[in-house]
């Protein structure tokens, strides 16, 4: 049971995001499963709030892919409008793509990557919180299915492997001191894990690239 504080964290702001959210991305399930999409926005929210997240951010961890998913610029516009400027500059920064033809899956990533370098803490925490709970997913779905759970993406396994190993590189310095470190730590174990699954062999060399900033096999 929780104990009630005196201002909390979180106000009608929050269930306003949260409805948003649901309806949103109503129609979107996880990839290569029947489960709502909103599990995973609710994922993120929990672990930022978990790690000293504010309520705008905890907002932003709800809305992290509205704009990439559902609409673009326009989505973060009504994001702007609903939720206020520092919102939508979290939701941006977490984006790597506005556009509905997106652009190659490397320039994406190595550019989201490069960017996260000079992300503001917000940011980062959202950004990190979103990966972890990717690479877990991943990993349960190893469990679950196998290797073919790499199959879901459009990049290959050694590419899904440098990409999650340069993020780690990157929230492992951006993070250090900070409560979200163990987010970070908890990042790089996750990669570790996944790496060390029965034929994820690509995946593990595919990270060990991305952690010492080498390029994209």
């Amino acid at each position: 049971m929780g104990n009630a504080v005196p201002h909390p964290v979180l106000t009608d702001r929050f269930a306003q995001a949260f409805a948003f959210a649901s309806v949103v991305h109503a129609s979107q399930t996880r990839k290569g499963t029947a489960t709502p999409y909103l599990s995973h926005l609710m994922g993120v929210a929990s672990l930022v709030l978990e790690h000293g997240a504010d309520e705008d951010t905890a907002i932003a961890a709800l809305l992290h892919d509205a704009p990439e998913d559902q609409g673009g610029y326009a989505m973060l516009a009504q994001i702007k409008a609903r939720f206020g400027d520092r919102v939508a500059h979290i939701v941006q920064g977490c984006t790597d793509t506005f556009e509905k033809k997106k652009p190659s899956w490397r320039k994406r990533k190595e550019d989201y990557i490069a960017h996260l370098e000079q992300a503001d803490g917000a940011t980062c925490l959202v950004s990190v919180a979103d990966k972890l709970h990717n690479a877990r997913s991943i990993l349960h779905d190893l469990r679950q299915v196998g290797v073919e759970v790499f199959e879901r993406f459009s990049a290959t396994q050694d590419q899904t492997g440098w990409y999650y190993g340069g993020l780690a590189r990157v929230f492992h310095r951006r993070l250090a001191g900070e409560e979200a470190e163990a987010l970070a730590n908890a990042l790089r174990h996750a990669i570790e894990e996944i790496g060390n699954h029965k034929g994820c062999e690509a995946f593990r060399s595919g990270a060990e690239r991305g952690l010492h900033n080498q390029s994209c096999p």
